[in-house]
């Protein structure tokens, strides 16, 4: 079993599980509720760190294309230009950041639009995903599939460029 380091996260997913017994489960004989509760609770940390990993993948990718200044700039938006930045860049690196910005913003815009609307709730906007199911009107089942096919789409496609992750 998984263990959550972070005692915050910990606690949040702990409260999160409880709910989820409380609301879903909550007609059911108090027997049941030890089992129920440990499954809900392994399910929830599996999807703690499936999330963890998946949002890292892409905040490292898109942390290094920005300068470290940058903490509230939209990537997307302010790569074109670095020459004010105190991190020293070739204009040969520039370039390359440039391009792959585009192939990336290219490869998003290319995702069906319920794909493209949950990838960029999830991990550009940092959205949870009941905050997203609401946001997009559907389940939180649902956003998870949406979340998982767009980003084996970009990896792949971004894999056929030659551009490894």
């Amino acid at each position: 079993m998984f263990a959550v380091r972070n005692e915050e996260s910990a606690l949040d997913i702990v409260q999160d599980s409880m709910m989820r017994l409380a609301e879903k489960y909550g007609d059911r004989d108090l027997a049941e509720w030890p089992m129920l509760f440990q499954r809900i609770l392994q399910n929830a940390i599996r999807d703690y760190y499936r999330r963890s990993k998946v949002r890292s993948l892409w905040t490292t990718l898109f942390s290094s294309l920005t300068s470290a200044n940058d903490d509230d700039e939209d990537p997307l938006e302010t790569l074109a230009t670095d020459t004010e930045s105190e991190d020293p860049t070739t204009p040969h690196r520039s370039a390359e950041r440039m391009q792959l910005l585009g192939i990336i913003e290219k490869e998003i815009s290319k995702l069906p639009p319920r794909q493209r609307e949950a990838f960029l709730m999830r991990y550009w906007e940092d959205m949870d995903i009941a905050e997203t199911a609401v946001a997009m009107g559907c389940t939180e089942g649902s956003v998870k599939t949406h979340c998982s096919r767009a980003c084996h789409t970009l990896a792949s496609a971004l894999k056929a460029k030659g551009i490894e992750l």
